[in-house]
């Protein structure tokens, strides 16, 4: 049975595309002019409407930015999680194959890495429910780390605070360094990011799990 769509159904689908465009517009604006440069009136203009409609959407700039930001850290953890077969099997394969995804997206989202990981907008800060989509991101990597660190995969010491902390500061350190001495390169091969297989190995050495050794019978 075909079930007909209803006005309002139509309406809330034309308002879902709008706030979709709305929000590419405004990474474009950002990209053109900085990303604390970007102004509404821009942002309309891309999209084809006139100023004050666009506060039916948003109604201030910073509630675009929080959008922006939601948005991007829902893209990233989709092409992140992606990668995630079964964590149980295999968490540390899982942390190392989802790695270069997270650098790469945010190589190719300049844009949007710059409003998630730094704080470029005078008195922008992301609202709880913007935030949250980063906090489901960190709260799977430490997940994967203290089943990896169960499994014997990694040492004991990496299901702590401290691991977790040192490879999100080896990730986001990377990318900003690429983004800011480094903004035409692209993944893998700039300056910075090349060093993405080397930072994650750095990583895993100071965590590696403690040598078995058998006894020997003399």
């Amino acid at each position: 049975m075909v079930r007909a769509v209803t006005p309002d159904g139509r309406r809330q689908r034309r308002r879902e595309q709008t706030v979709v465009e709305i929000l590419a517009a405004a990474v474009e604006a950002m990209a053109a002019d900085g990303v604390a440069g970007m102004s509404l009136s821009d942002v309309a203009r891309r999209v084809g409407m006139q100023p004050p409609s666009l506060y039916e959407y948003f109604p201030s700039k910073l509630a675009l930015y929080d959008a922006v930001f939601k948005a991007g850290y829902e893209e990233l953890n989709t092409a992140v999680f992606a990668v995630a077969d079964d964590i149980r099997s295999d968490p540390l394969g899982t942390l190392f194959a989802g790695y270069p995804v997270f650098v790469r997206w945010c190589i190719e989202h300049p844009v949007q890495a710059q409003l998630m990981f730094w704080r470029p907008v005078p008195k922008f800060e992301p609202s709880a429910e913007a935030f949250a989509p980063s906090v489901e991101q960190m709260l799977v990597v430490k997940e994967l780390i203290t089943l990896a660190a169960a499994k014997g995969q990694l040492s004991p010491a990496a299901a702590s605070e401290e691991a977790v902390r040192l490879y999100a500061v080896i990730g986001s350190g990377l990318i900003t360094q690429q983004l800011a001495n480094d903004p035409d390169g692209q993944y893998p091969d700039g300056y910075w990011n090349d060093l993405a297989a080397a930072g994650i190995h750095m990583w895993f050495n100071r965590y590696a799990p403690e040598p078995t050794t058998g006894s020997a019978e003399s």
